[in-house]
């Protein structure tokens, strides 16, 4: 069992910049492939971001958010942070932290473990 729980959520002005974290008390996350979700209101879930465990931590992300958000590993091992930049209204919703075992993937049917997630509402 993987307790993860995210953080940072907020609201924040269209072209603004947040960091939403996850963590994991207890637990490193190295062995860990971490995803980021964000469901959209009305909207399904879906991956924007991932990294792969710490054995090359390779990160892959959706289209719609490359060059924007960054995912990467904190120096305490139980945290993963995904740095978002350049925020859309549509970027609006809950971002929730999974884990997908060892490799990274975008899909909702691999995760194995889910965050509570953390609201980010983008607005003027």
């Amino acid at each position: 069992q993987v307790q993860l729980v995210e953080s940072g959520g907020d609201l924040v002005q269209p072209g603004g910049s947040l960091r939403l974290s996850c963590s994991a008390p207890g637990t490193t996350l190295d062995y860990y492939a971490i995803v980021w979700f964000h469901k959209a209101p009305g909207k399904e879930r879906e991956g924007v971001a991932c990294i792969n465990n710490n054995s090359d931590n390779i990160a892959y992300y959706t289209e719609s958010v490359k060059g924007r958000f960054t995912i990467s590993r904190g120096s305490a091992k139980n945290t993963v942070t995904l740095q978002m930049h350049s925020l859309k209204p549509e970027g609006t919703g809950v971002y929730y932290c999974a884990t997908t075992g060892n490799w990274c993937s975008l899909e909702v049917k691999y995760v194995q473990y889910w965050g509570q997630g953390t609201q980010v509402a983008v607005s003027s």
